[in-house]
């Protein structure tokens, strides 16, 4: 969330309370539904601080909601997005109640196809901070490939691959157990890039069949239900604000 003394433009102000979309409130404002201080204002790009201006849209008050931090156990088969354009299950329908307070958002992603601890906050200072590449914040997997791991792929994984232009690889690599024709990897990314530990692996001759987020930093998914979200504790949101020390692990 922006804080009441921060001086933004005020599309992107409606846009990170959650109003509007950016493109959604340079309509309005073209349109002369937004005032400040009780005069009609046609400037997108207008600065505006909660503290000390009066903002309205369609004469209704704009104000800055409470912080909120919720994690969630992500199904397999929900999208990470508020609207998906083709009308697919979307993250938001797990979140009950919690779904209609304004500006929450996913805190990173998780693909279709992907399972486990998922973060959502109106608070978008702290949502950077939590996905920055320098958090230094370990996000943990369990991933269940089609065939027998060993010791050459773990390193394989961490030494990492070109994967059509972009070098990807892994912070962390274990072996948590196999069976006759799979196995189970425990995997770190500290930085993830769009499908990461898919493509990683299939460049390494392996195709993913589950992958479960187990952990944030030094916050657990734990005993969360599959579909099941809570709020989070105050000692578990400063946890995850705090950088690590270098070479860490959180």
């Amino acid at each position: 969330m922006p804080a009441l003394t921060d001086a933004l433009a005020v599309k992107r102000l409606l846009s990170k309370l959650g109003i509007c979309s950016r493109t959604e409130a340079e309509a309005a404002i073209h349109a002369g539904r937004v005032a400040v201080n009780g005069q009609v204002m046609r400037d997108p790009l207008r600065r505006v601080r909660l503290d000390r201006d009066r903002l309205t849209i369609d004469g209704n008050p704009v104000t800055a909601s409470a912080p909120r931090y919720l994690m969630l156990n992500k199904p397999r088969g929900l999208v990470s997005t508020r609207r998906d354009e083709r009308g697919r299950p979307t993250v938001y329908e797990a979140l009950g109640e919690a779904a209609g307070t304004p500006g929450l958002a996913p805190v990173g992603r998780l693909d279709q196809a992907s399972e486990g601890l998922l973060l959502f906050s109106n608070d978008h200072t702290w949502a950077a901070g939590v996905t920055a590449p320098g958090s230094g914040l370990e996000k943990r997997y369990h991933v269940q490939i089609d065939g027998l791991g060993d010791e050459a792929l773990l390193a394989a994984l961490r030494a990492g691959a070109d994967c059509q232009g972009e070098w990807l690889r892994v912070a962390s690599a274990a072996l948590l157990r196999q069976g006759d024709k799979n196995s189970w990897l425990a995997l770190g990314l500290t930085e993830g890039r769009n499908r990461h530990l898919r493509r990683l692996l299939a460049a390494c001759g392996f195709e993913v069949r589950r992958l479960v987020r187990v952990a944030i930093g030094p916050l657990p998914l734990g005993d969360l239900p599959k579909g099941a979200w809570r709020s989070l504790e105050p000692g578990e949101i400063d946890a995850l604000s705090r950088p690590s020390p270098p070479g860490s692990q959180r």
